[in-house]
């Protein structure tokens, strides 16, 4: 059995594993195969298990090995497309329908952590903070729509409030959310895995879905074996590669780094985050950081094309942290990785069939903790005859990164150069 090389990320470190499952061999039959190991594989293996659906679920590496288990596991209603860019593509009401189900989505979060017992830390609290005049007055307009769509838990910080908070003078707005948060993303995942194999899925990790073919049933071949199934559910987003290359066009996979500090201690760690909430910031290229249940300082930001060497990721992440908390400039960095977010063009999310029982979950675009979840719950629902709301974001029209295969990496270089230049000038 072949896996992929384990991340040495802190939360690989810290994580629940259980043993290694096994790989694949011979022919099984089952309602539903899973693709894909992550929080929306496990979601959809778990919420189908518990409507009495045989299911498979497959994973290349191990479960949690992608974009799952490295994030930076913030919880954050909505999509990464803004609510009125959403209304521009589907209308306002679809729009709004797709914005109750992200909020749903942290509901579930929540309802999932206490109903299997998944220990990963959940905290509540999300800030998104300004750098500068321009941001502060779209965090305004930002509370304006939230508060349009009803949405109570999200309130503008004072500035005496904000550095009160932060131990920081890098930002000068920010707008809180009660209802957002953090975890630890990869036991997280573990438990969605955990529970999902309690309600009869079963798993195989080292598993690669090669292909598939047919319709009923379809057959879908790995490397030693292959699974007769009804549905299919093809969750492996960035990492699906040739198993279903009609789906690649429309997403990129997009590195991004993190580092963990050593321990601070509770009382260094509290000065500077003193609400715990998860941050991020407005910029294009954004920084992104919180605190972990062990009192690190858990600090993401930037994107990379060129691989993920830890070295490097360490010493440009930490140069950014800095940036940001100068007080860390002799904080030692214990851990240093990188994933890839799977974005798309229009940073909507990409949900779908490639046939009547063939669907994709995809395009989370840096915020599948939320909606990789609620997309899963969705997907059985299509399953099993509900599809309204799968088929709401089904709307939501995408179109291929420009280039094609060759010049589509170059072709968004060039555009985050713009971006980033964009952010520098404010």
């Amino acid at each position: 059995m072949t896996f992929g090389p384990l991340v040495t990320s802190y939360y690989e470190a810290t994580a629940h594993r259980a043993p290694p499952r096994a790989e694949l061999s011979g022919t099984v039959d089952c309602d539903v195969c899973v693709v894909g190991g992550g929080i929306a594989g496990c979601s959809t293996a778990l919420h189908l298990a518990e409507r009495g659906y045989r299911v498979v679920l497959i994973e290349e590496h191990l479960i949690g090995w992608g974009a799952s288990g490295r994030s930076g596991a913030q919880a954050i209603a909505g999509t990464a497309a803004s609510h009125a860019k959403i209304v521009r593509l589907v209308g306002r009401e679809a729009a709004r329908a797709i914005w109750d189900v992200s909020v749903e989505g942290l509901d579930l979060i929540r309802a999932l952590i206490e109903r299997h017992r998944i220990a990963c830390d959940w905290v509540s609290g999300h800030m998104t903070v300004a750098l500068k005049p321009r941001q502060a007055t779209e965090l305004a307009d930002t509370m304006h729509e939230l508060e349009a769509l009803d949405y109570r838990s999200a309130r503008l910080m004072t500035r005496e409030e904000l550095r009160a908070t932060l131990a920081t003078e890098r930002y000068v707005a920010a707008l809180y959310d009660a209802n957002g948060g953090h975890m630890h993303p990869l036991n997280y995942t573990l438990g969605l895995a955990a529970a999902a194999e309690r309600a009869g899925t079963r798993i195989f990790e080292g598993t690669r879905a090669r292909s598939f073919a047919g319709s009923s049933p379809i057959e879908v071949r790995t490397a030693h074996g292959s699974i007769r199934c009804r549905h299919l559910a093809l969750c492996g987003n960035a990492y699906l590669g040739d198993t279903a290359p009609e789906l690649g066009s429309r997403i990129m996979g997009v590195g991004t780094c993190i580092v963990a500090t050593a321990p601070l201690g509770a009382e260094r760690a509290h000065a500077l985050v003193s609400n715990n909430a998860a941050v991020a910031d407005m910029n294009w290229v954004l920084d992104y950081f919180r605190r972990s249940a062990d009192d690190r300082l858990l600090f993401g930001g930037r994107v990379t094309y060129s691989g993920f060497d830890p070295s490097r990721i360490a010493a440009t992440t930490r140069r950014r942290m800095i940036g940001v908390f100068p007080q860390l400039a002799s904080a030692p960095i214990d851990f240093a990785w990188g994933g890839y977010v799977d974005i798309t063009l229009n940073r909507a999310p990409h949900f779908g069939r490639l046939a009547p029982n063939v669907y994709f979950l995809q395009g989370f675009s840096g915020q599948g903790i939320v909606l990789a979840g609620i997309a899963g719950k969705l997907l059985a629902e299509a399953v099993a005859g509900s599809a309204e709301r799968f088929d709401v974001f089904a709307r939501i029209p995408h179109r291929d990164f420009p280039g094609g295969p060759l010049f589509r990496r170059p072709a968004l270089v060039l555009a985050m150069m713009y971006f980033r230049l964009k952010d520098a000038l404010g």
